[in-house]
């Protein structure tokens, strides 16, 4: 593994331990050329997925771009990391088991918007509000409307 600082591929490996779940392994490196300490992970990937976006461009599908995302609309939300950790592993799991390497990018979308409607109804709507390109407070107002239950009337 190459020192993210000084670009040595001689790096050791000074601990390795189960993460997220035991489904990633992470490993605490060492540089003996720069000293630098770094963390990395080791995941099991069972397919190359590749992301088809609405405009018909094809990228391969970024696990780290899907954590960042997801990250943004958690933030400063009451929701513990390793929580958050396990819930993106399970949509990769569950994208991996599609049997598909190519899928559009509104079903991730799709998938990502009921795994955090679960977990924060904040996270939700924050999440909504980009994937669904929300342009005024009227687009708010009419989502968070559909999420809340309806008032019956007292006979």
């Amino acid at each position: 593994m190459r020192c993210p600082f000084c670009g040595n591929v001689d790096t050791q490996v000074k601990d390795s331990r189960p993460a997220e779940d035991h489904v990633a392994i992470r490993r605490r490196r060492f540089c003996p050329a720069c000293g630098g300490r770094f963390t990395t992970y080791e995941r099991v990937q069972l397919r190359d997925l590749v992301v088809i976006k609405s405009s018909g461009k094809r990228e391969d599908f970024d696990r780290d771009k899907l954590e960042r995302s997801i990250r943004i609309s958690m933030q400063k939300r009451p929701v513990d990391p390793e929580r958050i950790d396990q819930m993106i592993s399970g949509i990769v799991r569950r994208l991996e088991s599609m049997g598909e390497t190519d899928i559009q990018s509104t079903v991730i979308g799709e998938i990502v918007m009921e795994a955090l409607a679960r977990i924060d109804t904040v996270a939700y709507v924050r999440f909504a509000s980009v994937y669904k390109n929300f342009q005024a407070a009227d687009d708010f107002e009419d989502f968070v409307s559909e999420l809340r239950p309806p008032v019956g009337k007292d006979d």
